[in-house]
């Protein structure tokens, strides 16, 4: 699962890096700490080309009569994403992807303290989750809600010591692919990342407050 990300890098370089025009209301970086219900940039394709936008962090299904009419779907599982009512048709038609600089996973010590664990990308490049994505309204004339919800995987055996699951990150290769513009199927895509991928060390607890900020959260925590 992942529950919480950061995002460090520009907006103008996340605009040249996926050749996407950016809007103009992106959300603010630097930031160490971003939550569920929080905007994130997407990165979306279209016949006008791609674009960098911001969506809600948390898909709402069509159904719902309001963004909190049911459980915050902030991952949707690679294993059931083509069948799950809320999600089968995003996965077809609105994928998206999800630039991040890093992400938060917890373990638990033996008295049950949340100990958090920062993953960051080998390299300077950001990670770009596979993303899905949707508008929703409860009805005609109402403000649009544009949300979207990250993919994720069953954890590798080097992420299974952290957690049971992870996010889906794609290559740069394969980010056409998944936004749909090659014709290809994309579910081969949705697969743990490879051994090497990450680094991860263990960050102040202070992180366990979705009111945190600032540059010290990521930092590793002193032995």
């Amino acid at each position: 699962m992942c529950g919480r990300m950061t995002m460090i890098h520009p907006d103008d370089a996340m605009a040249r890096l996926f050749q996407a025009a950016p809007s103009n209301d992106l959300p603010e970086v630097p930031r160490y700490n971003i939550c569920p219900t929080q905007a994130v940039a997407v990165v979306t394709t279209g016949q006008g080309g791609r674009r960098l936008r911001p969506m809600r962090w948390g898909f709402v299904p069509q159904w719902y009569k309001a963004p909190t009419d049911g459980p915050l779907l902030i991952n949707a599982r690679a294993e059931t994403i083509a069948e799950k009512p809320a999600f089968r048709a995003a996965v077809r038609e609105r994928r998206c992807l999800i630039p991040a600089s890093g992400f938060y996973e917890w373990t638990k010590d033996e008295g049950g303290n949340r100990l958090p664990w920062y993953f960051a990308p080998k390299g300077e490049g950001p990670l770009v989750f596979a993303g899905i994505w949707q508008d929703w309204a409860q009805g005609e004339g109402d403000a649009r809600l544009t949300a979207c919800a990250i993919v994720t995987t069953g954890a590798s055996d080097w992420m299974a010591a952290t957690h049971h699951r992870e996010p889906v990150v794609l290559d740069p290769a394969d980010w056409a692919r998944w936004l749909g513009e090659t014709g290809e199927k994309a579910a081969p895509l949705m697969r743990p990342a490879p051994e090497g991928w990450y680094d991860r060390w263990r960050v102040d607890p202070r992180v366990n407050s979705n009111r945190a900020a600032g540059e010290d959260l990521i930092r590793p925590l002193a032995a």
